[in-house]
Formats: structure tokens, C-alpha cells, sequence
């Protein structure tokens, strides 16, 4: 009797095996990839590799050369990624956005370029800068109305 039963038993654990293998052996189909969702995809990951490939540029650089080069970088990669969501979704609230990144990605490079400079002509540059970017955002507050 006892050998019946383990007969039984190394029938059923072979059985279990065979099946869990089958189930290994062949995975599920793989999902369709919708191509909007692989062009967006793709163009972030461009967006990204840009903006390192920037940025790896900036480090051959020194002191605020190197800073100016990292804001550039930082803003061009602001710049593509909502112009790439106004490409992708046309609205009156992205184009604005669109606006908005080029004020403030103008303002962030003009301050940095600002400390080249010493006494007066820092103090008057960030004052331009800080009255271009009043003057842009005025400009984009205009486009909501």
C-alpha cells in the first residue's frame, strides 16, 4: 500500500513539474506598443540625451563659463520638453507654458552671465535681467486674457 501511495505521489509532483515547465517554456504575447506612445517615448529619451550630451560639455569648462554652459543646457532641455508637449497636445495653456519656459530660462542664463561681471555693472546687469523677465512675464500674463 505504501508503495502505491508514493507511486502516486511521484505521479503527481512529475505532473506538477511538467506543467509549471510548459508554463515557462511559453511566455504570454507581448503587448502591442501603441506608436504615439513610442514616438513620445522616444523623443523624451531624446530630449534627455541632449541635454546630457550638453551638459558633458559644459564639464571641459571652468568657473562661470561652466556655470552659463550648465543653465544653457538646463534651459534648452525646459525649452524642448514643452515645446515637444505644445507639439503634442496644441493648447492655449501649453503655448503659454512655452512662453513661460523661455522667460524664465532667459532670465536664469542672463543672471548667471551677471557674475562675470563686479560692483555697478553686476548690480545694473540683474537689474535688466529681473526688468527683461517682468517685461516677459507681463507679455505671457496678456496671452491668458
Amino acid at each position: 500500500m505504501q508503495r502505491k501511495l508514493m507511486w502516486m505521489c511521484a505521479a503527481a509532483v512529475s505532473c506538477f513539474t511538467a506543467v509549471s515547465a510548459q508554463a515557462q517554456v511559453n511566455p504570454p504575447p507581448a503587448a502591442p506598443v501603441d506608436p504615439a506612445v513610442a514616438e513620445f517615448k522616444a523623443a523624451r529619451d531624446k530630449i534627455s540625451a541632449d541635454y546630457k550630451t550638453d551638459r558633458a560639455a559644459c564639464d571641459a569648462m571652468k568657473d562661470n563659463a561652466k556655470d552659463v554652459c550648465v543653465e544653457e543646457a538646463k534651459g534648452k532641455e525646459k525649452m524642448a520638453k514643452a515645446e515637444f508637449d505644445q507639439k503634442m497636445k496644441p493648447s492655449d495653456g501649453n503655448a503659454r507654458k512655452v512662453a513661460e519656459a523661455k522667460v524664465e530660462v532667459a532670465y536664469s542664463i542672463a543672471k548667471e552671465k551677471c557674475d562675470d561681471q563686479k560692483g555697478e555693472a553686476k548690480s545694473t546687469c540683474v537689474k535688466q535681467a529681473k526688468a527683461d523677465e517682468s517685461k516677459g512675464k507681463a507679455e505671457v500674463k496678456a496671452m491668458k486674457k
